[in-house]
């Protein structure tokens, strides 16, 4: 079959509230095209295709993720296009529909995460159906899953069509510099709730941040969505979280795991025991080698045995989340024929060549430059990886991403089995209740509210980072509009900011590696550096060896001394960032407003604006004098 697995029509119904009202083919087997039922794991389709406050609009766009149903192993990508029409414009008007307005949405479910192309051909289809004025007409929408299912192919992936819609060029216009600030909150795993009315604009700005991270929309999403509803944990799940069978635990080296628990005080309580390599043979009918991939023996001959939790079960802590991704047990993640005999013969080769301690296993061999980059499975992340390690872990073992939340999903919010998200929102209940995330990022003002100190502190951008961002802003912000118009424009493209970003990681990943690398982590941040060796991301990346980061220059895009432009940008941003720093942006923008006022008016608002000025400066500077008195104190 193709790549689209439904096409979904959701109506508004005046006492049963959002249904689905036809699927095609049927969403449960043996149910009717016109059946209302869903499958237990997709309960909340009806209210993420119909987004919360519609009724406001005309039309809208929503991009959602769906958890794999039983058997699947990867996210559903959903895309929704809304719209209403006035019930006496019907040519075919229903019995139930009593409204004035009537509001529907046609939704593909699919499973390549191709957002603005599959947005482009809904939004065609669905201006064509309403246009029929007799929803009984659904030809239409099965000729389009035909037309899709012909069309749409997993290539698509390898190019820049994967990205249709989304432009870091205008996020960066928005945003400015904090685009930065957003991008190491996802690389520190945090809950992370954007905010904005109507939706399109939302699922946008979302899906754009998570476009500057390498390789992670193409594959970096497949784990995105696991979740369940309470009700629907089975009986099964609680047994084998009660009863661990071998298949349960994942063997790995101790050096493997060297790495991964040093710094986190938890990481005892993973360890489920040391086994001798013999022992465990003689007392499983499975070997080492057909167990798993990645198990290299130790020095001494001892392996270390990682708990993989149940993903279902709530009474999950939040250590087991820190265990290696359970995927590299699992040989649907291996692609048939020549990579999965050559990852069995790695694992086979890897006891009998007695691998030393000190070494790590190389999950992802380096490619050649063919013009394109080339994704093999990473045997430990799940995931489909370059030779840079890219996309990184980050939506995995229970980290959720969530373009668009329904108010019916708030208790994932809290949920136990959930270690972290990035989400998005539309309803004010969600920014309300700001215990339950480290981050809401208000779109409309650009604004983005960190609440706990400590977290700021870590995220406070370093010089050579608002080098960075200045960077970045200067090149989008410059009038190159001739450029853009003949085709040839890339420095301040979208295209070029992706490659900015990709470079700033690359730079940051082979600065890790490096020993003695205090004085260059110190450009990415000392704090963040420390607080990102930590996440669950990193630990899993850092488990293989990546030989193509030999290759990446060591030190970060804009190092070097501090100069006096340095301390202009610093001022900037503090000035941007602070509340004495806006209400003097405020001030300005009122004398700039009054200044081209004329008469006796222009002299005495003016003369107020700048007393008002005046005051807010002083006050400003007399904070410093303060701070630098009580230093010398």
């Amino acid at each position: 079959r193709g790549p689209v697995l439904h096409i979904v029509v959701v109506g508004f119904h005046h006492k049963k509230g959002c249904q689905v009202e036809f699927s095609y083919p049927p969403l449960k087997p043996g149910e009717g095209h016109d059946s209302h039922s869903l499958p237990e794991e997709w309960k909340y389709l009806p209210f993420l295709a119909l987004p919360d406050g519609a009724h406001n609009y005309q039309e809208d766009t929503v991009f959602f993720h769906l958890p794999p149903r039983c058997g699947d192993q990867t996210t559903v990508y959903g895309v929704s296009c809304y719209r209403q029409i006035e019930a006496k414009a019907l040519k075919v008007r229903q019995a139930d529909i009593t409204r004035e307005t009537v509001q529907k949405s046609v939704c593909v479910l699919c499973q390549l995460p191709l957002y603005g192309l599959l947005q482009a051909k809904l939004q065609l289809i669905t201006h064509a159906y309403f246009e029929e004025k007799d929803f009984s007409q659904i030809s239409i929408l099965k000729e389009l899953y035909d037309h899709m299912n012909s069309s749409l192919g997993s290539t698509l992936l390898e190019g820049s069509q994967v990205y249709l819609g989304l432009s870091p060029r205008d996020l960066v216009l928005h945003f400015r510099h904090k685009v930065l600030i957003l991008f190491k909150l996802i690389l520190l795993e945090k809950k992370v709730l954007f905010y904005i009315s109507p939706v399109n604009r939302l699922v946008g700005a979302l899906m754009t941040v998570l476009s500057l991270f390498p390789g992670m929309i193409e594959h970096g999403l497949t784990d995105c969505s696991q979740y369940r509803p309470r009700k629907s944990i089975s009986e099964d799940a609680g047994l084998q979280e009660n009863t661990p069978r071998v298949d349960d635990y994942v063997s790995v080296s101790a050096a493997d795991t060297s790495n991964t628990n040093s710094g986190r005080g938890k990481g005892g309580r993973n360890m489920a025991g040391n086994h001798s390599l013999e022992g465990q043979k003689a007392n499983t009918p499975f070997s080492q080698s057909e167990k798993t991939y990645n198990g290299s023996q130790s020095s001494n001959g001892a392996v270390q045995r990682l708990k993989v939790p149940s993903r279902a079960s709530p009474a999950s802590s939040e250590s087991d989340w820190e265990t290696l991704d359970p995927s590299i047990l699992e040989d649907s993640n291996l692609k048939e024929g020549e990579r999965e005999n050559t990852a069995s013969e790695q694992a086979e080769d890897l006891p009998s060549k007695g691998v030393s301690s000190e070494s790590l296993p190389i999950t992802v061999q380096p490619q050649a430059n063919t013009g394109h980059t080339v994704f093999v499975p990473g045997l430990i992340s799940g995931l489909e990886e370059d030779q840079y390690g890219m996309p990184l872990a980050i939506f995995t073992k229970g980290y959720l991403c969530l373009p668009y939340m329904a108010l019916q999903q708030h208790h994932l919010l809290s949920d136990v089995t959930v270690r972290g998200f990035v989400a998005g929102a539309t309803n004010i209940l969600f920014r309300q209740q700001k215990h339950l995330s480290d981050a809401i990022v208000e779109i409309e003002d650009a604004h983005v509210q960190i609440h706990d100190p400590e977290l700021r502190k870590i995220l406070n951008p370093t010089t050579a980072d608002l080098r960075f961002a200045d960077y970045l802003v200067k090149h989008v912000t410059e009038n190159r509009d001739d450029v853009f118009l003949d085709g040839t424009g890339w420095e301040g493209g979208d295209e070029w900011i992706r490659a900015q970003f990709s470079a700033y990681l690359h730079a940051l990943l082979a600065a890790v590696l490096q020993p003695d690398n205090e004085k260059t982590l110190s450009d990415f941040g000392t704090a963040f550096v420390a607080a990102w060796k930590n996440t669950h991301n990193y630990r899993v990346w850092n488990s293989n060896k990546h030989p193509a980061l030999a290759e990446v220059n060591s030190s970060h895009p804009f190092q070097g001394q501090y100069s006096v432009s340095d301390v202009k940008l610093r001022l900037s941003h503090s000035v941007q960032n602070s509340e004495r720093g806006k209400k003097i942006g405020n001030v300005m923008v009122s004398t700039s407003r009054n200044v081209v006022q004329t008469g006796k008016a222009v002299g005495q608002s003016v003369g107020g604006a700048f007393t008002s000025a005046k005051s807010a400066m002083s006050s400003w500077f007399s904070t410093f004098t303060q701070s630098a008195q009580s230093l010398g104190d």
